[in-house]
């Protein structure tokens, strides 16, 4: 069943259900009314949990989930009319119970509120920073109020009136809407002593001022400082390891709540201050001397007005696209870039960076990236494309023309290769055929591994897998010759932080992307790669625009190149590009010696100095 046709039916149910459930209570007929009493809530959990585009649709209509549940309740109401009498002390415990009951809900969903919104709207929110303690939660049911469980209980005097007129006792619906209100009581008292704890936290002076002096007591040199949408978070998170191993004291400033929340493991403290106003007046901030900010965001206008602070540009990854040579960029002090590549970008691109102020660093976040593939049986090849960009003149991704496609013929190349696919955070973000496309993607794979799993060994035994490699010289594979292993394959859709990106290449023997970044950090590995040539341009001038792909293999729209790649790499033929690859790592990457990390130091204190001698 499609979700298209499922939504529907989920849909029929709820609004079908209201009118049955009248009929039946006019008639009336209790047992038939009891029927569609479960069939009303069956459709309401149902949309509430696979069917949120029917809810929000039902809302705008103005029939909203509350009007909803009020509508079963008169309808319950009416059936003890028609079967106790409106003169039955059953029928006006019902009805004094119900409202009772929509008063104390509201009550404790405004206390529920007023909870959330105490830390929702904290001025300050801190990592591995001791300076501001928040009360243990309660528990969820009791602020979640958007799960909407407490207006649930309604179950308890609908079903309740519906099974005593069945019966014809009556006392059935009073009962249930008294123990309704009774739990509904429990929870809003239980709410009160955790919003008498977290009121401390609605002293904004306060709150900032523990986190300042915190922080002034530790001093902090530079700033790691990022701002935009959740999916972004891996921006920020690849600068942490490097920041650690420095031998400046480093702070992370973050300005989103969500962030601090996606942000990758570090032992660095962390601080979210959402207003201007509060961040351009933290003092804890003085100490500091250099700004490091790894994405051109509107929100940094925020930090470059802090004076004093000399602001360096350091990017999330260098790469031929367009986003690594934004004229935004000239607005800071200085722009880091990994390579000689990345000086050569904005020269050629004439955005107003001064050559002078760029200065090359390499990418110290590729110390972990192996230069070997996994010592196994099978091929890995890993495809990573980029996502769809901002504007259309930014479309560099293959996922929406090539991706299935590519994944179909590697699938069916051989059943000794495995798979991993890892898109880009931000896929579907704002096209929504890359959505569809990675939805695709998604189910071949997934399809793919359950026919592999029902095709397995009913005992559950590995698949037994045995492969020779001919050879001695360099292959596109990497391998030695020789190898034999038992193992399973396991294809992989790689969609959340673990496992990394630099992981996945450690895991690949080939890789398959787009323009972005990816190509610069995979050329590390010195492995193999394809580039997606997605405009269809000409090699000449796809590899003159493109530097990156230089010592990669293209791969067009019709994929004609990809069977023959992947041959060369099933039988270890000769590496062709090797040679291009080394020559190129340089020139993208920076020299091995020193190495990245010891470059980034010395970077980082050399900027710390320079700041520190034109003073603040």
């Amino acid at each position: 069943m499609t979700r298209d046709l499922r939504t529907r039916l989920v849909g029929a149910a709820v609004l079908g259900s209201y009118p049955l459930l009248v009929a039946a209570a006019l008639w009336p007929q209790p047992w038939l009314f009891l029927v569609f009493c479960v069939m009303s809530y069956a459709a309401e959990i149902a949309a509430r949990r696979g069917a949120r585009q029917l809810v929000d649709l039902l809302s705008q209509a103005h029939l909203g989930v509350t009007l909803r549940f009020v509508i079963r309740e008169m309808t319950a109401i009416l059936l003890v009319a028609r079967t106790e009498g409106t003169d039955s002390p059953w029928f006006m415990a019902l009805t004094v119970g119900l409202f009772l009951m929509h008063g104390v809900r509201a009550v404790q969903t405004w206390l529920a509120i007023s909870y959330n919104r105490t830390l929702s709207r904290l001025p300050a929110l801190t990592r591995n920073i001791d300076a501001v303690k928040i009360p243990a939660p309660p528990r969820d049911i009791l602020v979640n109020y958007q799960g909407l469980r407490f207006l649930y209980l309604d179950v308890l005097p609908v079903g309740g009136a519906a099974l005593g007129a069945t019966l014809g006792t009556g006392y059935q619906g009073a009962a249930g809407a008294a123990i309704a209100l009774s739990l509904e009581l429990m929870g809003a008292l239980a709410l009160l002593p955790h919003l008498r704890r977290v009121r401390p936290l609605r002293d904004t002076p306060g709150v900032l001022r523990a986190v300042d002096e915190h922080l002034s007591k530790y001093r902090p040199e530079v700033v790691l400082y990022f701002s935009g949408p959740n999916d972004s978070a891996y921006q920020a998170t690849m600068w942490l390891r490097p920041l650690e191993r420095i031998d400046r004291r480093a702070l992370v400033v973050l300005r989103e709540r969500d962030m601090l929340r996606m942000l990758g493991d570090t032992s660095l403290p962390v601080v979210c201050i959402p207003s201007a106003a509060d961040l351009m007046g933290f003092s804890a901030l003085d100490t500091a001397r250099l700004c490091l900010y790894p994405a051109n965001v509107g929100k940094n206008i925020h930090m470059l007005r802090i004076r004093g602070l000399h602001g360096v540009f350091v990017g999330h990854g260098d790469s031929d696209k367009e986003a690594s040579f934004n004229p935004f960029t000239k607005v800071y002090d200085e722009v880091w870039v990994a390579g000689q590549a990345g000086r050569d970008r904005y020269i050629r691109a004439q955005v107003g960076v001064r050559d002078e102020n760029v200065y090359e660093v390499g990418r110290p976040q590729l110390s972990g990236v192996s230069a070997h593939g996994p010592d196994l049986p099978y091929r890995t090849v890993l495809y990573a494309p980029t996502w769809e960009g901002w504007t259309d003149d930014l479309f560099h991704t293959s996922i929406i023309t090539m991706g299935p496609g590519i994944v179909r013929m590697l699938l069916a190349h051989s059943p000794e290769l495995r798979v991993i696919y890892k898109p880009h955070p931000l896929t579907g973000y704002r096209n929504l055929a890359a959505r569809r496309a990675h939805q695709k993607i998604h189910a071949l794979l997934e399809k793919r591994e359950l026919s592999r799993s029902m095709a397995r060994h009913p005992a559950g035994t590995a698949l037994a897998m045995a492969r020779n490699s001919a050879g001695t010289a360099r292959s596109m594979s990497g391998h030695s010759a020789g190898a034999a292993w038992s193992q399973p394959i396991r294809h992989q859709v790689v969609t959340g932080q673990e496992p990394p990106l630099y992981d996945c290449f450690n895991q690949a023997d080939l890789m398959i992307t787009d323009i972005s970044s990816v190509v610069a950090d995979f050329i590390a590995s010195g492995k193999p790669y394809m580039v997606t040539n997605v405009s269809g341009m000409p090699e000449r001038l796809f590899r003159e625009r493109y530097p990156s792909s230089e010592a990669g293999y293209l791969l067009g729209e019709d994929l004609a190149e990809l069977s023959a790649v992947l041959q060369a790499l099933e039988h270890g033929a000769e590496d062709v590009l090797a040679s291009t690859r080394r020559k190129l790592k340089t020139y993208l990457l920076g020299p091995d010696h020193p190495d990245a990390m010891a470059r980034f130091n010395n970077a980082v204190n050399d900027a710390y100095n320079r700041a520190s001698a034109r003073g603040r």
